[in-house]
């Protein structure tokens, strides 16, 4: 990978002297045709194309990119793939994935760095019917309790560990499918859904008794980050090993991660462009259900008190103690699991922009959900 940056010193004045040097003033066209050469690189995603990836995209359709002398390749994921072992594999330059998932893969022996912590909360919830009883962790004692497996049950075993349930004998744990049939069927008593997507899908179906669609009175929800077991989900993840021998590979991943939370910034205060973009790239969902998802993802990045993709420590302890105390990891990782280093320069480059870093101000907006998310 080539080095196109060769200024390199610590801080703002550098980080604005990079874009300068690579790009061009901001007051000059920033494509790629002011850069001396473009680095290719690639992002694996971790699930299908959907707004919950929207920031990478709009960095690639806005020419957010470009500006880093970057031409960017996102691949769609799915089931079958890892996007931690692309990364390792060296299949691909970046990846996108759940904190925990990707730290069991690097106590199996992945070098792989989390560069920047885009997701600030936990986006997973239990979803029962109102009438069911169950409101809270413990109410699931003798429920048929519904999760997709996967690595995405960490956060609903904590929880109802944290009260006293054992989920190999109090409670029925079975593994559901990725949406929400089960639960509508009432085959389960109590559903795992992501709160800007399987959520929604029940929000878009009918309620027979009503003739209209199901509201949120009709549902009850067990919010993780309620009841403390929330675990750290979508950051950018890095190859560490590259990280650490090759600086062309560290200079990319400045610029990468920069872009990439540009992106994040665009999609914050321009929602409806996102899910355009997001709809224009092959997604299989509808238009109102893609709004109700970028309006949920935007809700789990801002605000970002310390600054977009920062680490929250606090958050990062209590998936530690989470992943330890559930076996999922076997120790608490070492220092070197993630680095702020990278979301820092970003930070310094669009804060001397005028950007808005943090998001304080942002404020979820109302959405319509049309039947089947149309």
């Amino acid at each position: 990978m080539k080095r196109q940056w060769t200024t390199r010193v610590v801080g703002l004045v550098v980080a604005m002297t990079l874009v300068a040097a690579a790009c061009g003033s901001d007051d000059a066209a920033v494509g790629t045709g002011d850069c001396d050469s473009v680095d290719q690189v690639s992002l694996q995603l971790q699930w299908v194309t959907q707004a919950q990836f929207a920031g990478y995209f709009a960095a690639v359709d806005q020419g957010i990119y470009d500006k880093y002398c970057l031409d960017v390749t996102v691949r769609e994921g799915g089931v079958d793939i890892v996007p931690q072992q692309q990364l390792a594999s060296g299949a691909a330059d970046f990846a996108v994935s759940w904190v925990p998932k990707a730290l069991v893969s690097r106590e199996e022996g992945m070098d792989i760095v989390n560069v920047a912590q885009v997701f600030q909360r936990s986006g997973t919830l239990q979803v029962s019917w109102a009438d069911s009883g169950i409101n809270e962790p413990a109410d699931l004692a003798g429920k048929v309790v519904g999760n997709w497996g996967w690595g995405n049950e960490f956060e609903l075993l904590a929880g109802s560990r944290k009260v006293g349930l054992d989920p190999s004998s109090d409670y029925t744990l079975v593994q559901q499918s990725f949406d929400m049939l089960a639960l509508l069927t009432g085959e389960i008593d109590a559903s795992q859904a992501m709160i800007y997507n399987e959520y929604a899908q029940v929000l878009e179906a009918t309620n027979p008794a009503t003739g209209a669609l199901y509201t949120a009175d009709d549902l009850s929800v067990i919010n993780w980050n309620d009841v403390g077991t929330a675990m750290l989900q979508d950051a950018i993840w890095a190859d560490g090993a590259r990280l650490a021998n090759d600086e062309g590979y560290a200079d990319v991943t400045k610029r990468f991660v920069a872009g990439s939370l540009e992106g994040w910034a665009y999609c914050r205060d321009n929602s409806a462009s996102c899910v355009d973009i997001v709809l224009a790239n092959g997604s299989a969902l509808g238009a109102s259900h893609q709004a109700w998802q970028m309006n949920e993802i935007n809700g789990l990045i801002w605000p970002s008190p310390d600054g977009v993709g920062m680490m929250d420590k606090g958050q990062w302890d209590q998936t530690i103690g989470v992943s330890t105390s559930e076996s999922i990891l076997a120790s608490a990782p070492d220092s070197g699991a993630y680095t702020t280093e990278y979301a820092e320069a970003a930070l310094d480059i669009m804060s001397g922009r005028g950007m808005d870093t943090t998001g304080r101000n942002w404020r979820p907006s109302t959405v319509k959900l049309n039947p089947g998310g149309e």
